[in-house]
């Protein structure tokens, strides 16, 4: 007797065929009760769940998270406790593109890590970069819609992108990194990684600190041309995916070193900027990097769909210890990406082996699509009860009070600081982080991608843009643009990197 397995139908049963339907004669109609048929037709049509509105091309891997620092005075969370070792999944994502894009396009990258600590599941929803182009969740659509594609003639527009921009000057900072080498990493291995949000640390005593995260690549940095990137978009669309996978298959595991930013709790109040703007970052001579640990990426994906794109992370995953900050942002994505993951992978997404957690769930949510976990027919389905249910705890929870119940803090922090322009720290950024070659780089890529607007009054307020974060880039850019014609190619200048 064979030792192969029979085939069989998704409820187990054997399968008499998978190469001939049941049909009236050789040449017959086929039935309409050959229900292996219909079942693997049926299941072939809905073999794909809708892509991720952003960040829909990527890849990931499965590994452990060691913390090797002592930031228990920081934070009681379980997994940032000298020693512990927590198993964890990354996802690392292009920004603009749909699922089949190039991994080389000129894009924010997504670094998403799903911790699945002894209290519970934390994901850290970050990307490659510090800063985001806006400050305030409300203008999220529309700055995406602005990066995607024109509703007629389903092409990337330069005008729509620089329209946006220029309209929204908070947006400086993050186009800066954008357009610079950094906004074209030659894998997901040599990019560093970012909370970029201020997020809320809370110790065993109470005491509350707000923490900025950073992933430092132990690989190193590690950036491709504008010709490399466009030359790998032709030749290897997958090639941050190809590269993760190989290394990772071969034993060479990438690390990155968590260190973190820690401000004390009363410094926000007046600080002579906004820490709670996603479009700024805290100098690191103000607020030092402190150690937390290291990540390593040990475990390659079985499963493509059911591991990575079925993977679901979520800014309001926290553990007790970790709690979110004022940030306009980071409060709109805490509602936005739990939301998107009931659409697009189901009502009970987090029930899916890949997003279920290792600690024990004691939940009153009930019913829906996939149900697969349940309570016990006597655990009551609702509190407060008194039949010996699950009760809600704060200080189990790791709630002490928060920012919340600070409302002088809230309602001030937009007013009270000095350095609150959008221009600064992306003048300083491209005057003395930038070498000579790096900002005639930079020059050569704005003005490709500006010399792509067709829209003169988007023009003029492009290098306005550019003006503000430094006058002498803005006359460059001027003097670079004058007499160039408008590409009218309805693709942007850089036609095979478009932006996010």
């Amino acid at each position: 007797m064979s030792h192969v397995p029979p085939t069989t139908t998704n409820s187990g049963a054997p399968v008499a065929s998978d190469a001939h339907s049941l049909a009236v004669g050789a040449d017959g109609p086929i039935v309409l009760h050959d229900h292996y048929l219909v079942e693997k037709l049926a299941q072939f049509n809905r073999e794909r769940v809708p892509e991720r509105v952003v960040h829909a091309k990527g890849g990931g891997a499965f590994g452990t998270f060691t913390t090797t620092g002592d930031v228990s005075a920081y934070t009681r969370a379980a997994l940032f406790q000298p020693g512990v070792q927590t198993e964890m999944l990354a996802r690392f994502s292009s920004v603009a593109g749909e699922n089949g894009s190039p991994d080389t396009w000129r894009d924010p990258r997504g670094f998403a890590l799903k911790f699945y600590t002894s209290e519970g599941n934390y994901d850290l929803v970050g990307n490659n970069t510090p800063v985001f182009f806006i400050r305030d969740g409300i203008k999220f659509p529309d700055f995406i819609r602005s990066q995607k594609r024109l509703p007629g003639s389903h092409l990337r527009d330069n005008d729509m992108q620089w329209d946006f921009w220029t309209l929204s000057p908070e947006s400086a900072h993050q186009v800066t990194w954008l357009m610079g080498d950094r906004g074209l990493p030659s894998s997901w291995r040599h990019m560093d990684g970012f909370g970029s949000h201020t997020y809320q640390w809370v110790n065993a005593a109470g005491e509350r600190f707000w923490v900025k995260y950073h992933f430092t690549t132990q690989q190193g940095i590690d950036n491709l041309t504008a010709d490399e990137a466009a030359q790998l978009a032709g030749s290897d669309a997958d090639h941050h995916i190809r590269d993760l996978f190989g290394h990772i298959e071969a034993g060479d595991f990438p690390r990155w070193t968590l260190s973190v930013q820690v401000m004390p709790y009363q410094d926000a109040t007046t600080y002579r900027f906004n820490p709670f703007d996603l479009t700024k970052v805290w100098p690191h001579a103000d607020y030092p990097l402190v150690e937390v640990g290291v990540m390593e990426l040990n475990r390659n994906p079985e499963n493509y769909f059911a591991q990575i794109e079925q993977a679901t992370f979520a800014p309001s995953n926290f553990v007790p210890g970790i709690g979110a900050s004022p940030d306009k942002m980071l409060l709109a994505r805490i509602f936005s990406y739990a939301d998107a993951h009931r659409y697009r992978v189901g009502t009970n997404h987090a029930q899916l082996p890949v997003n279920a957690p290792h600690s024990d769930v004691h939940s009153y949510s009930k019913d829906g699509a996939a149900r697969i976990a349940f309570a016990a027919p006597d655990v009551p389905v609702y509190a407060p009860n008194s039949a010996g249910g699950p009760a809600a705890d704060p200080a189990r929870a790791g709630e002490s009070g928060g920012w919340e119940s600070d409302g002088a803090m809230v309602r001030a922090a937009a007013t009270l600081h000095a350095e609150d322009d959008d221009f600064g720290q992306a003048g300083t950024l491209y005057r003395e982080v930038f070498d000579d070659a790096a900002r005639a780089r930079f020059l050569e890529t704005i003005t490709g991608h500006v010399g792509g607007v067709r829209r003169d009054d988007i023009r003029e307020r492009a290098i306005q843009y550019w003006t503000q974060v430094d006058a002498g880039l803005g006359a460059q850019l001027r003097a670079a643009l004058t007499g160039a014609a408008p590409v009218e190619t309805g693709e942007p200048a850089t036609a095979s990197v478009p932006v996010a």
